[in-house]
């Protein structure tokens, strides 16, 4: 099974490892959500998303940044 938009903490895990360097709270929502479904191994409808699920992600990605 792969990544679905409620995989907010599996996202950002792939997201820290694909943009080491990429400060989460400098992406547009709408770069956010096109690296999100370019994702290797996500399998979720790209319209099934909104504020709250990318906002979500985001800040799982934060986490994920600053434990680094």
């Amino acid at each position: 099974m792969g990544l679905t938009w409620k995989d907010a903490e599996d996202i950002a895990m792939a997201l820290v490892e694909k943009f080491p360097d990429a400060d989460p709270l400098g992406i547009r929502f709408t770069d956010l959500h096109k690296w999100v479904t370019e994702l290797e191994g996500f399998s979720d409808d790209p319209k099934a998303s909104n504020e709250g699920i990318l906002e979500a992600i985001q800040m799982a990605w934060v986490e994920e940044y600053r434990s680094r």
